[in-house]
């Protein structure tokens, strides 16, 4: 998967600096082909020609050392790569790329680099935590970088909790999962399929003013239906209240209700391949709906509320050949809730995620989520754009569709 790939590697000045090393042997023993960028400080850590020796390659570190007067180093670089991996990334560089800072060859190539960027932060438990290093995480998921989240235990300092790089394995298995889901013979995966995703919250009338409702922007089930026709599927999203304009290009059938969205849904059900149900559908609606605004009286209002039809369940009971999917948006016990959910509704994949987590919250840009089938855990993500999410989400279900003729 890694051969003729060009991966800059961009290691900055943390301890784990010395697993780098190891990353870089195993990235070219894998085929690729490895330039790395050092930082001042990274090079307190690891020398120059220890990395040289593993990637056969020059080592870059100085922006003004300039050995080819016929081009510009940094441009070259970016321009080359396939990738650009930064491990370890520490909370200075991450801070950099957050804001536009080009003050050294790293965070140059990093500011004129178009292909996709993975960062691997690795520093104390402390650190990792603070609300600005959280924040700069944040603008740069939103941008789309994407991240190997840093595992716990025992730091170099002394403290135990998250802030430890993966490992190197780890890391080239990210890399390479990376490559195959970006392959273009992917991009076809869904091709001839019909995906139907369901997206933003469904409102429920009180009167024509008043509604009962949920906090659902509508954007990752826009991901979803962006992400399923790049992979060549013909693609019918069913969206209700959303913060957004649906993606353009996309069959699109709006509806308010649950009874309306069930509706919807019904009517495409039977000759689809994949439904995946996003949206966040009221649980409950009022029993009465008045046909003129109710105004204000007494101190206390009574309201009735009947349960709505329970789309994914009745699917679940009813399907033969789809494919079902369902999200669980949890504030806490997220894996056990939404293990619950799949089994109880028949699904076949259920994404997990704690709403309640920074970068997980409603209306983001940003999820963290993990993907589970009936016998467990299929993949835990970690802060991805919702692009990203939604990529990865479809590409596990394509595996999972029965291959034609069968």
């Amino acid at each position: 998967m890694l051969k003729g790939k060009t991966i800059l590697l961009g290691i900055t000045g943390g301890i784990a600096a010395y697993k780098a090393a190891s990353l870089c042997s195993k990235l070219v023993q894998k085929g690729a082909k490895v330039h790395v960028i050092m930082t001042a400080s990274a090079k307190q850590f690891i020398t120059e020609l220890t990395l040289q020796s593993l990637s056969k390659q020059r080592v870059f570190s100085d922006t003004f050392q300039e050995r080819d007067p016929s081009s510009i180093s940094h441009i070259d670089l970016a321009d080359s790569a396939d990738l650009v991996l930064i491990a370890p990334a520490t909370a200075n560089i991450i801070a950099k790329m957050a804001h536009g800072i080009a003050d050294d060859m790293l965070s140059t190539v990093l500011l004129a680099a178009t292909s996709t960027v993975m960062v691997a932060p690795a520093m104390n438990v402390n650190m990792y935590q603070h609300p600005a290093v959280q924040n700069n995480l944040n603008i740069l998921a939103e941008r789309g970088i994407q991240f190997i989240e840093p595992g716990e235990g025992l730091l170099a300092c002394g403290y135990v909790g998250k802030g430890r790089m993966e490992e190197p394995e780890t890391i080239v298995s990210c890399v390479e999962a990376f490559f195959e889901r970006n392959d273009k013979a992917n991009t076809g995966k869904l091709a001839g399929k019909k995906v139907v995703i369901t997206a933003g919250g469904t409102v429920e009338r009180i009167d024509p003013v008043r509604y009962i409702s949920n906090d659902s922007s509508g954007k990752m089930g826009f991901a979803l239906a962006r992400a399923a026709k790049e992979m060549g599927a013909e693609v019918t999203l069913v969206a209700a209240r959303t913060d957004e304009q649906p993606p353009r290009d996309i069959n699109v059938i709006r509806v308010q209700s649950a009874d309306e969205m069930y509706g919807a849904v019904s009517a495409v059900w039977e000759d689809c391949d994949i439904l995946i149900k996003a949206a966040a559908v009221s649980d409950y609606r009022p029993k009465e709906r008045a046909d003129t605004k109710i105004k204000k009286s007494g101190s206390t209002m009574t309201l009735e509320l009947v349960k709505t039809v329970d789309i994914l369940e009745t699917l679940g009971q009813r399907k033969n050949h789809q494919l079902l999917i369902g999200f669980a948006a949890e504030t806490g016990n997220a894996e056990m809730y939404a293990k619950d959910k799949l089994v109880r509704k028949n699904l076949d994949l259920i994404v997990a995620n704690d709403v309640s987590v920074p970068g997980a919250v409603f209306g983001a840009d940003t999820n963290i989520v993990s993907i589970y089938d009936p016998k467990g855990l299929v993949e835990e993500l970690p802060l991805l754009s919702k692009d990203e999410v939604a990529r990865r989400v479809l590409s596990v279900a394509a595996e999972r569709l029965p291959e034609e003729g069968l």
